[in-house]
């Protein structure tokens, strides 16, 4: 996925931005004018500081980080410390700009924790062809640390951070969530407890150790102490990555980033929730602000939409893109999200049922995956018929609101020229042999002729698309680019 570097704006103190208004990346010598060389800490005093500020994961699940730490110390032999830096999230750039511009800190994170559990190897594990991943590796050349620190790059898919997969990727197999359970403080890289956490958590934890828990402590709320990152962007005068502390209004982020909400806002990315503006501006920037406005804070995604694209067209596309991101080993999964995304694309084509055939699909998937994919997905599709209600029924009474789709919602660019499955519909005669091979991109109608996924063909499918091209009795079917 290609990225630029993110300009960074902040309210409030400079902690894992800091140097970066000075400095396009932070190489060793710039990165130690803004931090302090850190001593060793052992395990307890690791894990104490983090409970007294509750450091929590910043990659979406928020999970405590000291009880990821006193799990892997708790087992015997050795132990790898694993950064995830796999943002397949299309609409988050917080942990590309930590890594491209300030990975020394990152590092420091990393290191920190390995000295304290004696552990044989930190791993980076990053998009592959990223700027981070040059950036990092250049960074652990810069500390002599190449027999320590192993960068190793990965496809970068939207389910690639989840931990499992992450775990499966780096070892060397397809990087694909795991069909159970498998924590990595027990089991994780070479099979060794792995103490995995986020990139932005890594570097909380060397600011922490830096400043000690009352510092780190003295901005944000006593729930939420410290600042978080945020990625701003979509319909924005000046999208960034910002450093807030937690408790400012979520108002102030967007006067920042000169943003100004038409329909809607989104919140924790595309696993994330649908907010009205008036929702919006009334939320305070925290985990339980998100909550009590009915939202999540995630991995700290904010995308704005204005007033001049359709948020029904805008949803349908990111849905299109969820289902074509399955891992394709589930089956409510593999089938339901397709189903789900079809559902929306025809309620945004003017369905009248069209909001109960969503609720029924959505709820055909949830709770029902070996990850929180299809139930993230159907909480953000199902949040746009709230959000989004006067639109809702102008599509559903009068065929559309009138205004275009302009793809303020970022996808990977790779998506504008996917491989798709196409039909020529004078040679088509409904004989339905495409949904039985491939029911994951073709449905039936009721004169039973096939409705596609306005999606491309994952590369699970593509060879059972290409079978379905070969068995098609009419040879109406095709493979080709949109």
């Amino acid at each position: 996925m290609p990225y630029r570097v993110s300009n960074v704006r902040r309210l409030g103190p400079s902690r894992l931005t800091a140097g970066l208004d000075e400095h396009r990346r932070l190489d060793l010598n710039a990165h130690h004018k803004y931090h302090d060389r850190l001593p060793g800490q052992t395990v307890d005093a690791l894990i104490s500081m983090a409970e007294e500020v509750d450091l929590r994961g910043r990659g979406g699940a928020a999970f405590p980080f000291a009880r990821k730490l006193r799990a892997v110390s708790a087992r015997d032999g050795e132990t790898v410390v694993l950064v995830n830096a796999a943002e397949g999230e299309p609409a988050s750039l917080k942990d590309k700009t930590l890594l491209t511009r300030a990975p020394h800190l990152v590092l420091e994170g990393a290191l920190l924790a390995a000295s304290a559990l004696g552990s044989r190897e930190v791993v980076v594990a990053v998009g592959a062809g990223e700027l981070a991943e040059a950036s990092v590796t250049a960074a652990v050349a810069e500390r002599g640390l190449t027999g320590l620190v192993r960068v190793v790059a990965i496809e970068e898919r939207f389910i690639s951070g989840e931990g499992g997969a992450l775990v499966r990727a780096v070892n060397g197999e397809m990087g694909l969530p795991p069909g159970r359970k498998v924590r990595s403080s027990d089991s994780g890289v070479y099979g060794l407890p792995t103490l995995l956490s986020n990139t932005e958590t890594f570097a909380q934890l060397a600011v922490l150790a830096e400043l000690g828990p009352e510092e780190y402590a003295a901005v944000g709320t006593v729930q939420e102490p410290g600042t978080i990152l945020l990625t701003v962007g979509g319909s924005v005068g000046a999208p960034a990555v910002v450093e807030a502390p937690p408790g400012v209004p979520l108002a102030d982020v967007l006067a920042l980033c000169e943003a100004k909400i038409g329909d809607g806002l989104l919140l924790g990315g595309y696993h994330g929730t649908w907010m009205s503006a008036e929702a919006a501006y009334g939320t305070v920037l925290s985990r339980r602000g998100a909550k009590e406005a009915g939202g999540e804070l995630g991995a700290g995604i904010v995308v704005v939409l204005g007033e001049d694209t359709c948020p029904l067209g805008e949803t349908a596309r990111v849905a299109g893109y969820l289902a074509a991101q399955s891992a394709g080993q589930c089956g409510p999964c593999r089938l339901g999200l397709p189903d789900l995304a079809r559902a929306f694309r025809q309620l945004q084509d003017g369905d009248p049922d069209g909001p109960e055939a969503v609720r029924r699909a959505a709820a055909a998937v949830k709770g029902r995956g070996a990850c929180f994919h299809p139930d993230g997905s159907a909480r953000f599709v199902l949040s746009a018929l709230d959000a989004f209600a006067d639109d809702v029924e102008e599509h559903r009474f009068h065929g559309g609101c009138g205004r275009e789709t302009k793809g303020v919602l970022p996808l990977p660019v790779e998506e504008a020229r996917d491989v798709r499955l196409m039909v020529d519909w004078t040679r088509c005669q409904g004989h339905g042999l495409c949904a039985h091979l491939v029911p994951e991109l073709v449905k039936l109608d009721h004169h039973g002729f096939p409705v596609f996924m306005d999606t491309g063909v994952p590369s699970w499918l593509l060879g059972d698309a290409q079978k379905a091209v070969e068995m098609c009795p009419a040879l109406a079917l095709r493979i080709g680019a949109k």
